[in-house]
């Protein structure tokens, strides 16, 4: 039987859960994972690559026979890995620089969907030297809420939900206060603000034929009853409630279907996971984003509900022979809780040692994002500390499960939202 030396790139807890579940092929070789967390060295080799050199990586590559390649986090493939890599003969598992253009420029993301016709809210855009024309535009619309969404990366903080004329002179002044933020806002796009409830569906594509892996509701605001500022992500539960299977069945003719063959048409194959975040209004699903990648933390809770060997799928995809495969789930809910460190998306410390983590329950599974190993003991290390996943028969019980083992786990300015999931315990009833 053939067996693939993979090398898995990323840090966080999504890259965790992929580790996690790559184990579990018998096809899988060696595993290495750059630069990896405390939890994916339980899988693999943890080394030391920026994601950013890939002349390093390429010559780790070289020198350890990688058979592929997978790309966790947006930003190697908005800059171009898969390309360069392709180029010098190495098989990866992640979408092209033009195909990752859907997450990596909103105003290419909404041109495309005008072209084809995929529902999404109405937009205009502007560039940064235009903000005072932005302002004008949104003064003469006098409609709020409203949506300025930053074009470029901005690690989940660039988009805005304003609610009033000095909201939105706030936000713009901040944006251009902001080194990171004002780099990724070089052009801005104002969105109608669409009513509803989100949610997100996960597809794997070979540029040619793709298939739906689940469907997740994220949690992006940092409070409980979704308030404060946006983040990274809070928690996840999956499936979603709200996606019925007459809903799926629409976002599958209308947006997904679209979105590849379209993709194909302009010659940007698009190869890897998309990630088509909606939502669900009373007209229809209408989308809010695209991502070049899994969400994370919904990747906590999807992978978790597959079947499938993951790893004959990603060999699959980067052979195109994805239309020899069948998507396979559980039948179970998931509920991931993510543990944080005090005052994140803003100012956190670090260096907090972590206890409890041998004593959550065997069905429990924790993935590391935001961890390091200091003295032999595990500590925080980012604003997203430890990925919490729950499971059940029902929503409820999944909940349940996770929140019990988020109680077992403790470290200084420990701060979670205790209400994840409840939207979709609502929609239930």
């Amino acid at each position: 039987m053939d067996t693939y030396n993979v090398l898995l790139l990323g840090n966080g807890g999504r890259e965790h859960a992929i580790a996690w579940k790559l184990v579990q092929s018998e096809k899988l070789g060696a595993l290495y994972i750059a630069p990896g967390n405390p939890g994916t060295a339980q899988y693999g080799k943890n080394v030391e690559l920026s994601l950013s050199d890939f002349d390093a990586i390429l010559s780790f590559i070289r020198e350890n026979n990688i058979e592929l390649v997978i790309v966790g986090p947006e930003k190697p493939l908005v800059n171009g890995i898969t390309d360069f890599l392709k180029k010098h003969d190495v098989p990866v598992f992640g979408p092209s620089q033009k195909a990752s253009m859907l997450e990596g420029s909103k105003e290419f993301a909404k041109e495309f969907m005008t072209k084809y016709k995929i529902p999404t809210a109405d937009y205009s855009v502007f560039s940064s030297l235009d903000f005072d024309d932005a302002l004008k535009f949104i003064q003469l619309k006098d409609t709020y809420p409203i949506v300025l969404k930053a074009d470029g990366l901005a690690a989940g903080k660039g988009v805005f939900i304003c609610h009033s004329e000095d909201e939105v002179k706030q936000r713009l002044l901040g944006i251009k206060k902001d080194k990171t933020l004002s780099e990724a806002a070089n052009r801005l796009v104002v969105e109608e603000f669409l009513e509803g409830e989100e949610a997100s569906v996960f597809v794997i594509s070979d540029g040619h034929t793709s298939h739906v892996l689940h469907n997740a509701q994220d949690h992006k605001r940092a409070g409980d009853g979704d308030t404060g500022l946006n983040t990274g992500g809070m928690g996840a539960y999956s499936p979603a409630p709200v996606v019925t299977e007459e809903i799926l069945e629409q976002v599958k003719s209308e947006i997904i279907n679209p979105t590849i063959t379209g993709m194909s048409l302009e010659e940007y194959e698009y190869v890897g996971i998309l990630y088509v975040g909606l939502m669900i209004t009373a007209d229809g699903p209408k989308v809010i984003e695209y991502n070049c990648r899994f969400g994370d933390p919904e990747c906590q809770v999807i992978l978790p509900s597959l079947e499938n060997d993951l790893l004959e799928l990603f060999v699959a995809t980067t052979e195109q022979r994805l239309d020899e495969k069948t998507i396979y789930l559980d039948n179970k809910y998931r509920c991931c809780v993510v543990l944080a460190s005090e005052g994140y998306p803003l100012a956190y410390n670090k260096g907090m040692e972590i206890n409890g983590l041998d004593e959550v329950d065997e069905d429990a599974i924790i993935f590391h994002a935001g961890t390091a190993e200091k003295n032999g003991a595990t500590v925080t290390d980012g604003g997203r500390v430890l990925n919490v996943v729950g499971s059940g028969n029902t929503l409820q019980d999944a909940i349940n499960h996770a929140y019990k083992n988020v109680d077992i786990i403790s470290f200084e300015n420990k701060y979670f939202r205790k209400d994840i999931g409840g939207k979709g315990l609502r929609r239930i009833g």
